[in-house]
Parts: C-alpha cells; structure tokens; sequence
C-alpha cells in the first residue's frame, strides 16, 4: 500500500537563520471524482444516498487501510510524531505545545499530522486528499529545537475540542462561551452559556467552563503554523508536549479507529474531530468544502482548494471584509440569512382560533378543497412587549448551581412565581432567557442535579472516541438540517461538527433508538441555545423523562399512541372530519409521523416552533398532540368539502402552517393544555392504546 504523498517544509528555526527550502518532485495524482462547492442537497431517500456515497469511495479493499498519525509519545526525553499505515493505532486529536519556542514547528506539524489523517488508502491507489507533491526529505527537530526536560512524573494528555486552537488561548479567553442567542441581563450574574456571539464567522466556542477545570490546569495554546509539515511514513519528527497537559487520560487526546470499525464511518468520524481542531476558514460566510460525501482529489486545484479551506491563526484576527459585513447584516434575530423554502404555505386564520375547541355536528361542505396558498414566509416579527417580559422573566427565575468560579450553571423557577410559570411560557419567553428557561424546564421534568448533568457530559465526550454505525448516515443529514441558519451554513463548520458530535455521541445511548433523521432537527434547535455537551444532556432526558424513546424506537410506539390519541379526540369533537378521513382513506400516519418524529420542527416557522418548545418542555408529550388537533381545528371545513378528495386533504395537511396571529394561536392550544377534562382522557387513552398493544388488538386500530 502506497502512503500518500506530502509537502516538506522546514520548520522557522529558532536563531532566524533561514532554512533552504527542498525542491519538490511532482507525482501523479490518481482520477478522483472531482471536488465542488457543497451546495444545498436534493432531498433523497436515505437507501439511495447511502448506495451513492459509497460508489464515490470506490472498491476499497476490504484489508486496507489508510495511514492516519498515531498518537503524541514521549521517546528519551521528547515526543515523536509520526505516521503509521496502520489505521489501529491511528490518532486524530492532538493537544499543542504551550511553549512558545516550539509553537510555531510543532504547531506546522500538528497541522500536517490531522489533515493528513482523514486520507484514505485503497487498492485503486488513491493518494492524499490534500497534497500531490512527493518529497523524501527527512527533517530532523533535534537539530532546531532545545530538548525538552524529562517529565518529573507521568505523562497522559488532554484533548481540546474548541475551535480557537487556532489562535492565542489564555485561560481569560477561554472563560468566555460564545452563543449567537442574546444573554440573560447583565443586572444578574452572568451564566457561563452567557454568549458573546461571534459574527465574524459564526463559531462559538462550545466548551461549557465547567468543563475545563480551573485556569491554572489549562496551558497557553499558540495556533498551529500555516505550513503543511509532513514526512515518509517510515521516518518520525521529535515535538514536545506541555507539562500542562500531564494527568491527562490518554483517550482524551485521540480517537482511533476500533477493531472491526467500517473504513469509510472512521473516515467520516476522523474528517469532523480533525477540524474541530482547526476549524475551517469563512465559518458562517462560505458553503465550505465537502470531504466525506464527495472524495477530495482528482485535480490538484481540488486539492490546494481543500488545504486552503483549513483554519488557520489568521482567520479569527483579521478584518471583516464588505461581503461578510452585508451577509451579517441581512441576518435577523434567530440567526437566519435566508428564509428556508416550502413548496406550500398556507395561513392558519386567526378566527378559527377565536373559538374554543368543542364538538362541532355542523358539516359544512360548501368550502374549497384547498385554502389559499401564500406566496412567500412572512418576515418574522419581533414580540411585543419583549423588554418588559425579558424583566418579569429576571424575576420569574433563579441560579440553581455555580460552578466552582462562581458561574451559574443550572436555573431554577422561583418558588414564589411558579403560579404564574404556565401563562408566561405560553406568551412566549423572551429569547434572551430562553436558554436559561429550557434548562430549568428540563431538569425540574427529568429531575436531574448538578451531578447528572455533569456525568452526561463526561458521557459526551467518552462516546466521542467510539465508533457508530450511524456516522455515514448522520454526516448525509447534518449539512441538511436547519438551511440557511448562520451557525449551519459553512460546511464542517463549528455548527455542523457540533451536530455531527451531538448525534454521533446520542446514536450510542441507546441501542434500540440508535439514529433516525428526525433527531437531527431537534438537535439542532437544541445547539442554537446549548453547548454540545449539555444539547447531548437535554436530549438524554427528552429520551428518557419526555418519552421520546418511544418515538425514536423502532416501530415508532409512541408515534402510533399520539396518533391513537389524536384520532380518538377528532373522533369525539369533529367526527365529520373523522368521517371524512375515512371516506378518502387518509391515514393519520401519512401525514402526521413528519409531525410527530421532529417535534413540528418542518411543519411551522422557526419563531413559532420556539414558541411551541417553551410550551412542550413545560407541558410534556401531550402539547404536540393539542398542536395537531389545531391544525385539524382550523381546516376541517376543507377536509369535509363536497370537493374533497384524498390527494386534497394529504396536500392539505402536510403544508408549512403559519398562524396569522402567533399570539392568538398559541392563546388557543394554553386553553386546550389547560383544559382538565381533555387531559384526563388523553391519558386515559394512551392508557388504552397500550393495553391494545399488549393484547395485539392494534392492528386495526388505526385509520
């Protein structure tokens, strides 16, 4: 097996004394599909997909295996760094050196050493991703840098997940976490999840300060050289690694491919935790460069294209040029730069919801089959009275927990506000305590502590250096999930790693869920307001404390049972809809899993999905089944017209729904949540669907 092909620069030596630079044979690169610009992807089955992306990697042989570096030792006094095709003892994390003297050397070949990695040998010959120059130069440190001390005791290591190793980290600057939403009011302590959004490019820095341990154990990082340093997999290169990362584990410093682990999940696994360490250049601005879907190679203009979309030290430090400043500002208050397209828009009136829900015998069948389409998204506008509320909501909640700086980490409700909770949820609570809000609302429903908290994100991380059988499938539908958000937009950036490592790290929680596309929106919604650590927790507990295993579990149980509930309340109160689905043969599934399995996440605007979520993470599972008996509620003439037919109610319902009054509509599920009678028999009827399942009687039980 041919190792790849890598440039040779000398490393800056220390005295300033230039260094000859060699002169580089060219070899041929082997035809690879060709790389493009990664653009918004047709919808398409997952089957289909998955057969496609294959047949871009072409007939590996199944004995393979491309070279990846192996991880920092320590060899007489100095760590070696170098490259071994064997892909078991493979690394991708490295920690840089904190001394300065070596930063710039050591920083070159860290940088050569993880691109290099996510190459991929096969019988076909297929050479590295990212260079076509051959060189057979060995470059020797010990003749440029000091060498290093022995270590006065054991060395393990530590592993840096935040994309700002590419610039100067001190422990001050690592303290700050970045988010694109608004933070809690400064008149309060200030939460560790406080953001100071970047909008340069978009990235935040995803690491939760409990996390890092205090500022003396975190050593200074200098970004890694621009250079590409590489060398013959036979020969090594001497580096050093800081004392402070010393009483480290050393699976906090990589991941390596485990035994029987595919080829091709491992490349895409590798491709994500290499640029988390470097990140990519124009986070949040460019579409980005695509390397696992789609093979970097083929040309070598698809290869300097891949090496320069690579994060370097400058790219967080320079000057934000016109288009990225007109890009930002087009931004609205979510963090949209463009409007999500739909092939149906259609209004949910407000008088509909002027009325409360109630059996209705009336048929009226004299209405249109379809009501009117609108042309376009509405621009959303901003809640009224949102300076007031953002005040009542500094009074309505509380700092459950520090840290051990003294930051908030967890919220609570104040006990003398909890009579007012359900109705100012249901108004919509300002976006600058949202976060807040969702963490307390989660952690009062799955009862969970400090403690629980803090063990799922150790959790996290430890799922992180293991495979999934998921990943190929995950890595398809991450550039995907929520278009034309700024923190999802650039490929591999910050957004969509954190994503991939969210569902990566979720698909091992629980064998019998594993992965299902409709997580992918909830992570995401989920990562707009947490960190990756604690999205991972709250989807942990929407798993366990909000019943979402049996929604996410084959089958999908408890998607049936909220569609039982659904059709036994349309039964009840609207049985000419009821009727209606009958005549035309509308299966509630055939339009309502999409509901169900995302959370309605494709079904309303973003800022009424928020709203919906403050509503749900209070209220529970039954909230999304009032939503759906809304929908029914407000187009059940359509569905009972003269003029109806099965493709007419289907088109109907799996539009994109936008209330006419957001207020009004969400006034209207509150009273519906808050109706005592309905929720008895909502549960009574889950209650019943369960004995149908268990006695096998559910066959039939459906429409």
């Amino acid at each position: 097996m041919q190792a790849p092909n890598l440039v040779v620069v000398h490393p800056a030596p220390l005295d300033g004394k230039p260094v000859p630079s060699p002169s580089p044979s060219f070899s041929t690169v082997p035809s690879t599909p060709e790389l493009t610009q990664s653009s918004e992807d047709n919808p398409r089955g997952s089957s289909e997909t998955t057969m496609e992306i294959y047949s871009m990697y072409g007939d590996d042989d199944p004995h393979s295996s491309w070279p990846n570096n192996r991880p920092l030792q320590d060899v007489s006094g100095a760590t070696e760094l170098g490259y071994r095709s064997s892909s078991r003892e493979s690394s991708v994390y490295h920690s840089a050196t904190a001394k300065s003297y070596r930063s710039s050397s050591t920083g070159a070949a860290l940088r050569a050493s993880a691109i290099s990695s996510g190459s991929r040998s096969s019988s076909g010959g297929t050479s590295s991703p990212y260079v076509g120059i051959e060189e057979d130069i060995s470059v020797d440190f010990n003749s440029v840098l000091p060498p290093p001390s022995p270590p006065k005791h054991p060395q393990t290591y530590n592993r840096s997940r935040s994309s700002h190793t590419h610039s100067e980290v001190t422990p001050d600057a690592t303290s700050q976490s970045r988010y694109l939403s608004p933070s809690p009011p400064q008149s309060r302590p200030s939460s560790t999840r406080s953001p100071n959004a970047s909008a340069v490019n978009g990235q935040t820095d995803a690491t939760p300060r409990s996390s890092r341990g205090p500022p003396s154990e975190h050593a200074s990082v200098r970004s890694p050289s621009p250079r590409l340093l590489s060398r013959p997999h036979s020969q090594t290169t001497a580096t050093t690694t800081s004392p402070q990362l010393l009483g480290r584990k050393r699976s906090d410093l990589s991941i390596t491919p485990s035994a029987g682990e595919d080829p091709d999940s491992f490349h895409v696994r590798s491709t994500y935790a290499q640029l988390d360490i470097f990140g990519v250049k124009g986070d949040g601005i460019e579409e980005g460069v695509e390397r696992t879907r789609a093979r970097v190679g083929g040309s070598r203009e698809s290869e300097i294209k891949a090496m320069n979309a690579v994060g370097d030290e400058f790219e967080k430090r320079r000057d934000l040029n016109p288009k990225e400043l007109q890009m930002l500002a087009s931004l609205d208050r979510y963090g949209f730069f463009a409007s999500p397209s739909h092939d149906r828009l259609v209004l949910l009136p407000t008088p509909a919801h002027l009325k409360p829900l109630s059996r209705i015998s009336r048929v009226v069948t004299s209405a249109s089959a379809s009501p009117a389409i609108l042309p376009s998204l509405p621009s959303s506008c901003p809640p009224i009275r949102e300076a007031e509320r953002m005040e009542k909501w500094g009074r309505m909640l509380e700092p459950r927990s520090r840290d051990a700086g003294g930051n908030i980490d967890a919220w609570r409700v104040n006990p003398a506000k909890e009579h007012k909770l359900s109705r100012r949820a249901f108004k919509g609570i300002p976006d600058r305590w949202r976060s807040a809000a969702w963490s307390a609302f989660i952690c009062n429903t799955a009862r969970a502590g400090h403690d629980q908290l803090f063990a799922l994100s150790n959790d996290y991380r430890e799922a992180l250096e293991k495979p999934s059988s998921y990943d190929i499938q995950i890595d398809l539908d991450v550039p995907r999930t929520i278009n034309g958000h700024v923190l999802f937009r650039t490929r591999y950036g910050l957004g969509q790693r954190s994503l991939f490592h969210v569902l990566h790290s979720f698909s091992l929680y629980c064998n019998q869920c594993g992965y299902c596309q409709g997580m992918g929106p909830i992570a995401a919604m989920l990562l707009c307001y947490f960190a990756p650590e604690r999205a991972y927790a709250s989807l942990v507990h929407l798993h366990d404390a909000y019943h979402m295993h049996a929604i996410f579990s084959p089958g999908f149980p408890g998607l049936l049972e909220s569609i039982y509930v659904q059709e036994r309340i349309t039964e009840e109160l609207m049985p000419a809809v009821y009727a209606a689905f009958k005549k035309h043969t509308v299966s509630t599934t055939s339009y309502a899993t999409k509901w169900y399995i995302t959370l309605f996440a494709n079904s309303v605007p973003f800022q009424t999905h928020l709203r919906l979520w403050d509503a749900f993470l209070l209220e529970g599972p039954d909230l999304f089944v009032i939503v759906a008996i809304s929908i029914i509620w407000v187009y059940r003439d359509h569905i009972t017209s003269d003029a109806a037919n099965f493709e007419t109610v289907l088109s109907l319902l799996s539009s994109f729904f936008v209330p006419e009054d957001e207020d009004v509509y969400l006034n209207w599920i509150a009273k519906v949540a808050e109706n005592k009678k309905i929720r008895a028999k909502m549960q009574l009827w889950r209650a019943e669907w369960k004995r149908m399942v268990a006695s096998g009687r559910d066959g039939d039980a459906l429409l």
